[in-house]
């Protein structure tokens, strides 16, 4: 579409063809009821299609203001070329987002400075009224054509005289509109994502992602002498962690395993003297239907040789600094740093959420000289413990309805009884407990814990680690009714991150108690005052492990390596009952000279919707799998032939509902 642009006059007239005009373009069809007419060469057009005409004096074409039945969405992609009388001309934008294609602007840079220039505009039809009235919009904004009745539109203060326009593709009717306040179910989102793409939320999440990943390439390759080296995707199965998918060979029984994080390759990288290594890595985990969880993720995954725990942790935070986006604010360095004890015992979780408050407390000695029989029972254990919870306001906030799920979820959830206490206005303490405590008990409560009037208390006995993480899920779980009350809780602007150290090494495995397992993965090395434990006892054994924590969840972890060849070997074989054979290659790199090296992996999904403040991480991805793991858009994984799968010496035995469904 030609045009010349001018500056915007707020009670400019609309102007319509003159009488005998030419029609230039008819613009797609909007799919709406209602008497069909012909332009005068014939094309047939509704009330919610967009013709336009042109002639000898030009015409002018006004945005629409009051939507009809979604039809902007469904019009097609256009071109619009605009000529400019007046005299001033605009900076050149940085980065230029039109080299190598013929557009001059985007529709989100025109300004009053570029009044006088000759442009040329690509676009959809984001709304359009009465056959004459549009806005073009792209991936950057909206341009009104011509007179803007969105005094907020950035574009606002230029209007568009149409003098020609081209049809490049046309549109039928979409399945939903390209509006972030329209709902729309979460399948057909993912079914049509490259519509669902168009939208302005995913737009600047995709975009805020490439830019925050392009200054962690400058920060950690131009400034501190990184190197980018892309790894294998298809190698073989790693002892420990989460379940690999496994990809077929030609050879048979042969598998590859897709690596669920670069973790050996950056490893014998080290071993080769490359120094320093970084990759935005592709990782893969067949973790099923885990809530916001996806089989294949992004990892900013780092390894240095000659490195300590604080110097890792000295990189992410420069890192993330240099990185931030602008818009979000600033952060603070050094990032404050927990313990993992710390961490279960105040918060109950190794991701605490540091935002508000609501700690967990231990009132153990408060109770300690008590009748009651729980209590006396659970600490008459060597781990047992008497913690608690004060939630502020929760007798005005919370219902007796909320109070029995919280009570409920605990018994569910941690087999973990939950007892409560509420202080009356009058001061006094009302709970099943009250007639068991002394006045001494009944102060040390109201001291430990802070209880103020209209508060709420839930109090648990048991083994330490069990009431901690009980108590921790119902901090969050409170979090999240108070603010569905309606108080102001956890700031959904502020960032609060967490460095969470001296993880336990080794845990009880699930199935099996009396053995061990990696907290995190074999190759960690123990923490160094507790090297010794290690041959002796290691369940006592602190790990050099560290996770970042960003507002209750976990955006990073790494740790230090073991670069010893006969520790890993130990590790692997006597602690962990692995066999070290399927790790060979890397146990004889570390005895040829490996340096001593640690890294870490920022999530780059996790990191980047907290950033955006998304509700789930398939909102920051352009193509993600659904909850069960499917791409509903391709509908993958899909069946395969019995010949595709003979060069790889398969045979699927079919349940009989499969059989059917692969008939039709």
């Amino acid at each position: 579409m030609a045009a010349t642009a001018r500056r915007r006059r707020s009670n400019s007239p609309p102007v319509g063809p003159r009488a005998g005009a030419r029609p230039a373009a008819i613009f797609g069809a909007g799919g709406s009821a209602g008497r069909r007419r012909r332009c005068p060469r014939g094309f047939p057009f509704s009330p919610l299609e967009l013709l336009v005409f042109t002639s000898r004096t030009a015409v002018m074409l006004l945005p629409c203001v009051c939507l009809r039945g979604g039809c902007g969405m469904a019009l097609p992609r256009l071109l619009v070329r605009t000529l400019h009388r007046a005299a001033a001309a605009a900076a050149p934008a940085a980065p230029d987002f039109n080299s190598f294609v013929p557009r001059t602007n985007t529709c989100g840079e025109l300004r009053s400075a570029h009044v006088g220039q000759k442009v040329t505009l690509y676009g959809w039809v984001q709304y359009q009224r009465q056959g004459l009235f549009l806005v073009l919009r792209d991936f950057q904004g909206l341009t009104q054509v011509i007179i803007p009745q969105d005094e907020k539109m950035p574009t606002g203060d230029i209007e568009v005289k149409a003098e020609t326009a081209e049809i490049l593709n046309s549109c039928k009717k979409l399945p939903f509109e390209i509006k972030d306040f329209v709902k729309k179910s979460e399948a057909l989102r993912m079914q049509f994502r490259y519509l669902d793409l168009r939208s302005p939320r995913l737009q600047s999440a995709l975009r805020l992602r490439s830019r925050l990943v392009m200054s962690m390439r400058q920060y950690l390759c131009n400034l501190h002498g990184f190197v980018d080296v892309e790894t294998p995707t298809l190698f073989k199965r790693t002892p420990g962690g989460a379940k690999e998918f496994l990809v077929p060979s030609r050879e048979p029984g042969k598998f590859y395993s897709l690596p669920q994080s670069p973790q050996q390759f950056k490893q014998l990288l080290m071993v080769g003297g490359l120094d320093r290594y970084f990759q935005v890595a592709r990782c893969y985990r067949d973790e099923g239907s885990r809530p916001d969880r996806q089989p294949e993720f992004t990892q900013i995954d780092i390894e240095m040789s000659f490195v300590d725990q604080a110097g890792i942790q000295r990189l992410i935070e420069g890192l993330l600094q240099h990185s931030w986006p602008e818009e979000r604010g600033s952060i603070m360095t050094p990032f404050p740093s927990m313990t993992y004890e710390e961490a279960l015992a105040e918060y109950g979780t190794d991701k605490p959420d540091t935002r508000f408050g609501m700690k967990i407390v231990d009132i153990s000695d408060v109770l300690r000289g008590s009748d009651i029989h729980f209590v006396q029972n659970a600490l008459s254990h060597p781990h047992g413990s008497i913690r608690a919870i004060c939630i502020s306001q929760g007798v005005r906030y919370l219902t007796n309805k909320d109070l029995e799920s919280l009570k409920e979820s605990a018994k569910s959830q941690f087999n973990q009884e939950i007892m409560e206490i509420i202080r009356r206005p009058d001061g006094s303490l009302k709970s099943l407990l009250t007639k068991f405590l002394g006045e001494r008990e009944k102060s040390g409560l109201i001291q430990a814990l802070k209880i103020q009037e209209g508060d709420v208390v839930l109090l648990a006995a048991g083994e330490h680690k069990q009431v901690c993480c009980a108590l921790g899920a119902l901090r969050l779980l409170s979090a999240n009714l108070l603010e569905a009350a309606g108080l102001a809780l956890r700031d959904p602007t502020a960032f609060h991150f967490l460095w969470v150290v001296d993880f336990p090494l080794f845990l009880p495995k699930a199935e099996n108690p009396t053995e061990l397992e990696s907290a995190h993965h074999p190759f960690t090395a123990p923490h160094p005052s507790d090297a010794s434990l290690l041959y002796s006892d290691p369940t006592k054994v602190r790990s050099q492990h560290y996770d970042l924590v960003l507002n209750g969840n976990e955006v990073g972890g790494g740790s230090i390596r073991i670069h010893s060849a006969e520790q890993q070997r130990f590790v692997l074989e006597k602690v962990l009952k692995e066999d070290s054979e399927v790790l060979s290659h890397l146990i004889e790199a570390l005895e040829l000279g490996a340096p001593p090296h640690g890294g870490i992996a920022l999530g780059l999904d996790r990191l980047i919707s907290l950033i955006v403040d998304a509700p789930s991480i398939r909102d920051v991805i352009a193509f993600p799998k659904s909850f069960r793991g499917r791409d509903l858009m391709g509908n993958a994984p899909d069946y395969v032939t019995p010949e595709e799968l003979e060069p790889y010496h398969i045979q699927v035995s079919w349940p009989l509902e499969e059989k059917e469904a692969k008939k039709n």
